[in-house]
């Protein structure tokens, strides 16, 4: 347990959970686990199934616990539609295995499971995720779970009365905005199959069809004393096999996960919206695995989903969904972890891929401060190590982590040269001069992808070839000598804190105020209006990258000769 007075909630779960897996058997490895269903992109909302268990595992290893966090593959679940910009022609592939569909186009693996597993298991692995993957297909073809099956087809009669205490209960009605009734919907390829009714009767195991390996079929009987099932299929094939030899299907998913949960002695798994609702595949669940299993379920949160700053509501059967992947492209894998262990597993959030990223960046970096002068506040400063760290080996870091916007700042004016980058951050700081990009990096690359990849056409930075002579020869009197104060004091002031100095500074002198006068309304006019005026003669528009760094890009002869003519 832990004895900190102040804690976060991967602290409260792993005390409940360590609690509760002494209580079931003393001296076992504690097992977490996820689900994870390989149907389409795994995207950032998916990622929380995965991370609030990792976290909680990884808090039980730190406390010297073994600790196991299980990802199930459902990579044996149907193929249940073509996501967007898939040929339309893998429509002939619904109903199969996801582990019998062909990959998409262009891709190196196997099968449609693979190709997206692969993804997500890169990212998992940037972010320090420890996991022991399981293969649903591997699982149910090799026979392993065949004395479950056939259990759970001796006990299906209590099974059917189980779900029948549910099947009448009104399903509650999301709000319009709740993103749960989608997420049902698209997160998962097992969370909208059918419970096993039939009108031939109920059976909780549904095979795949050995004529067509699509489970458009219907047991039509079992015996079960030789354990010989008959089925046939819209295909129009039928055959009466032998389950105790049998390994082409597998049970329906609201008896496969207890059956799992029983299987793996999973002690702590989180749940989304979507389970937690009276008649859920979690709810009965529960009630299966202790009734027919003779196990316990599973304690842990039901989780909020993840939205995406500036795009609508995440769906892996449309296009162009984030996945972890995408973050990971333009944020340091510390950051995208701190944005799952900051928040509780009920709270929802959102991870920004537009400008409120520089915003996420600042107040990472303040944080980071906070905690190495140790005056962030407890819980801030455990979600901030949780972040950086896991039980077994720190994350890579920045070097010299520059501020997040100023990178981009500079990757956009230069459009990512690395020559002209070294030069820009090399005279940012001439006391502590950036010699190697290395020093820089990864955020640099991050930062750099972000300006390149997301940042809008519109929004991009070009400075001016030449001089706007026109501009140039309108000026009145104050123009013009609010130009060359700034002129006069290039050299004086040439890094990043001379320049952000000079700028703020020229206007205080045009008003004969003292460099450090208290900002009032007039002179905060006056030093828009000259920022202005700067923006329109280096990039020709009213707004732009901050000006100290736009000025150390366009450095210091080309902006004379851009404000001089």
């Amino acid at each position: 347990m832990t004895s900190s007075v102040e804690s976060d909630w991967v602290n409260r779960f792993a005390d409940e959970v360590i609690a509760e897996a002494d209580r079931r058997a003393p001296g076992r490895t504690i097992v977490c686990a996820s689900g994870l269903s390989p149907s389409g992109p795994i995207h950032l909302g998916n990622l929380r199934e995965v991370m609030t268990p990792h976290l909680v595992a990884d808090e039980i290893r730190r406390r010297g616990r073994d600790c196991v966090h299980v990802v199930s593959w459902d990579d044996f679940d149907r193929f249940r539609k073509v996501p967007a910009g898939i040929d339309p022609a893998w429509a002939e592939h619904i109903g199969k295995p996801l582990t019998a569909v062909p990959a998409p186009p262009g891709s190196s693996h196997p099968n449609w499971a693979e190709h997206f597993k692969a993804a997500m298991i890169e990212s998992l692995g940037q972010l320090g995720v420890e996991f022991r993957g399981i293969s649903q297909t591997g699982m149910y073809t090799s026979g392993a779970y065949r004395g479950q099956i056939l259990h759970a087809m001796r006990e299906r009669h209590r099974i059917d009365a189980i779900l029948a205490r549910y099947r009448t209960k009104p399903k509650a009605r999301p709000e319009a905005d709740d993103a749960a009734a989608a997420e049902a919907a698209e997160g998962s390829g097992a969370a909208t199959e059918d419970d096993g009714s039939a009108a031939t009767g109920y059976y909780p195991y549904k095979p795949y069809c050995t004529s067509c390996d699509k489970d458009l079929t219907t047991v039509t009987s079992y015996d079960d004393d030789t354990t010989e099932l008959t089925y046939t299929c819209v295909c129009g094939h039928g055959e009466t096999v032998r389950l105790d030899g049998f390994d082409h299907g597998k049970l329906v998913w609201k008896v496969d996960w207890p059956m799992r949960w029983a299987y793996e002695g999973v002690v702590f798994e989180p749940s989304g919206v979507d389970h937690s609702s009276p008649g859920s595949s979690f709810v009965v669940g529960g009630q299966i695995v202790r009734e027919v299993f003779g196990a316990e379920p599973p304690i842990g949160p039901m989780y909020a989903f993840v939205g995406i700053s500036g795009m609508a509501k995440m769906s892996s059967s449309r296009g162009g969904v984030p996945t972890p992947a995408d973050a990971l492209r333009i944020m340091e894998a510390p950051l995208l972890r701190w944005l799952y262990a900051r928040r509780r597993p009920n709270q929802s959030f959102k991870i920004a891929f537009d400008q409120e990223i520089q915003r996420l960046y600042d107040e990472w970096d303040a944080l980071a401060a906070r905690s190495d002068a140790g005056t962030a506040p407890p819980a801030d400063a455990i979600a901030y190590d949780r972040a950086r760290r896991t039980a077994g080996a720190a994350l890579p870091t920045t070097p010299r982590p520059l501020p997040y916007r100023m990178l981009a700042s500079v990757a956009d004016i230069t459009t990512g040269d690395p020559a002209q980058t070294l030069r820009i951050l090399h005279e940012m700081d001439p006391e502590q001069p950036i010699d190697s990009l290395d020093e820089v990096r990864p955020r640099l690359d991050r930062a750099t992808a972000w300006a390149t990849e997301q940042l809008p056409v519109d929004q991009r930075t070009q400075v001016r070839d030449k001089p706007d002579l026109e501009l140039l020869e309108s000026l009145d009197d104050d123009q013009r000598r609010s130009l060359d104060l700034l002129l006069a004091g290039l050299d004086g002031h040439w890094s990043l804190d001379g320049l952000t100095t000079l700028v703020y500074g020229v206007p205080k002198q045009m008003l004969g105020l003292p460099p450090d006068v208290r900002p009032t309304p007039e002179l905060k006019a006056v030093q828009r209006t000259f920022f202005v005026l700067l923006y329109r003669l280096l990039v020709g528009r009213d707004t732009g990258p901050r000006l100290p760094t736009l000025l150390l890009a366009t450095g210091a002869d080309r902006t004379r000769t851009l404000l001089l003519g």
